[in-house]
């Protein structure tokens, strides 16, 4: 299913519903220019198994987009707006984008890449000019409505940064179906799980480049719901979003739940909530006093769920499963868990380990990246996959999760991999030795912190610290420069050099 399935139903009804402004994009303008678009990438040459790339906020014409991308059997690949230009850039050229989308809100980003990706062939703009694009809604007013002929499925090629502080695409075969034939996974596994239907609307507060966000509004809008997307998140907002569009289902990370809990009571009693029947969360650990004050405010319609853009196994939590087993991320509705020792073998309930999911096949691949696959692979088991998380079941099957192998950063809902940062800081020639990790943070989850041993004859200050923290911003997003840098004497690490990250979060914990 896919939105051209309802216009002869309801071809007015809102497919999305920006919450700010209130613009709405009918499911008869959703399909009508996705359609526009799919024919006009053809037209360009693109064929089954090209990729398009995209870099906007969070706008409609990003679900207009991927759904171009889904019904000509096309590759997506949503880019993190965040990023640096040279970050930008990378995952262009790195998933071999064929053709490049991107906002107004984007120009400078687009602009500065213009040089660095020759392999992009078709440049398209919209909302406002963007020099070196051609004019997207220009180049729709002068294409076919009419479908192609044929609409093989396509799908999402999303990215996820790896410890080397370069992102990996992860990458699954193309569907072998046209994409109104059933097949879809997001349709099948949470469309009945959470009741997504024609009555659902659906609230969107987070950006659409990650994983869930952009999946979630496609199987809402694959089941004929609308779609309330948010152009950021605001904890007063989200909950007058609610009310205002009658919200049905919502997706959220730990950290938006924190702000929320942190309005005046006054301001949170404010707003009817009532129509509140599931709110999904997922991206990051939710502290336990966190989920529990969720619940006791918007009632037992908290859901969570484990996953990965991997996509090698799903569990799911309902809040009475949680409410019994505080910490648990759920029992497998996709895939089933291996826990795993150094050795590989596979540990018995309690004992903790690396969480592996085992499917009959495991589907996707990092791009372009043969051994980080192989490394996902259990040694004896090619069908067991594991992204690096720790953990164990109980004697009943539920997870929990303990740990992240590698040390990720995981801070209002997004991975931030340390050595990046610590690549960054090695350039500076303050800087003898560094080390990024996560440190607890009531708000976001885990703050990034620098713990930076200065070159001889530096003098640790804070006109230092805002010195690096500049340095950093010309070099990685803004978002995963440390929020504070700590000086020390030494850092800890082996005879062989190796850093002892253990002892140095111990220190803060």
């Amino acid at each position: 299913m896919y939105p051209g399935t309802y216009i002869t139903r309801f071809p007015d009804k809102p497919a999305i519903v920006m919450a700010g402004s209130g613009e709405v994009l009918t499911y008869r303008e959703l399909d009508e220019g996705s359609a526009r678009l799919a024919r006009h990438l053809h037209e360009r040459g693109l064929r089954r198994g090209d990729h398009v790339a995209l870099l906007t906020g969070n706008h409609p014409r990003a679900l207009e987009v991927y759904w171009a991308a889904l019904r000509s059997g096309l590759y997506i690949t949503a880019v993190n707006r965040h990023l640096s230009p040279a970050e930008i850039a990378y995952i262009v050229n790195d998933c071999g984008a064929r053709a490049l989308i991107v906002s107004h809100s984007m120009a400078d980003a687009a602009e500065t890449i213009l040089p660095d990706t020759p392999g992009v062939e078709v440049r398209l703009a919209y909302h406002g000019r963007v020099a070196g694009y051609d004019s997207y809604e220009e180049a729709l007013r002068g294409t076919s409505p009419q479908p192609l002929p044929s609409q093989p499925a396509g799908t999402d090629m999303l990215y996820s940064s790896g410890t080397t502080g370069r992102p990996k695409g992860i990458k699954t075969p193309l569907p072998d179906r046209q994409v109104d034939e059933p097949g879809d996974t997001g349709v099948a596994v949470f469309g009945p799980l959470y009741g997504f239907g024609e009555d659902t609307v659906y609230l969107s507060p987070a950006p659409v480049y990650h994983a869930a966000p952009l999946r979630f509004c496609a199987t809402v809008q694959a089941l004929g719901g609308t779609v309330v997307l948010m152009e950021r998140f605001d904890a007063q907002e989200a909950l007058a979003a609610i009310e205002r569009y009658r919200v049905t289902h919502s997706q959220w990370v730990p950290t938006m739940f924190v702000r929320m809990l942190k309005l005046d009571e006054a301001t949170r009693n404010r707003y009817d909530l009532s129509s509140l029947r599931v709110a999904v969360h997922a991206a990051a650990p939710c502290p336990a006093e966190v989920k529990r004050a969720m619940i006791d405010w918007w009632g037992p319609v908290l859901h969570e769920y484990y996953s990965s853009t991997e996509g090698i196994g799903i569990t799911f939590a309902d809040s009475e499963d949680w409410l019994a087993r505080p910490g648990t991320v759920g029992r497998a509705a996709l895939g089933t868990i291996r826990i795993c020792g150094p050795d590989g073998r596979e540990l018995p309930a309690g004992e903790t380990g690396a969480v592996y999911f085992e499917q009959e096949r495991m589907q996707f691949a990092y791009h372009n990246d043969p051994d980080k696959t192989a490394q996902a692979r259990h040694p004896e088991h090619p069908n067991w996959a594991t992204t690096g998380d720790i953990g164990y079941v109980d004697d009943e099957g539920f997870l929990y999760l303990t740990d992240r192998e590698a040390f990720m950063i995981i801070s209002g809902g997004v991975n931030i991999y340390p050595q990046e940062i610590e690549d960054a800081l090695a350039l500076h020639p303050k800087v003898l030795d560094s080390a990024v990790i996560g440190v607890p943070d009531p708000e976001m989850g885990e703050a990034v912190v620098a713990a930076v041993q200065p070159a001889p004859g530096i003098l640790p200050s804070p006109e230092l610290a805002e010195e690096l923290r500049a340095f950093l911003r010309d070099r990685i997003a803004h978002y995963k420069v440390p929020r504070s840098f700590d000086f020390v004497d030494a850092l800890p690490r082996t005879p062989t050099g190796k850093l002892v990250k253990r002892e140095l979060r111990g220190r803060y914990r």
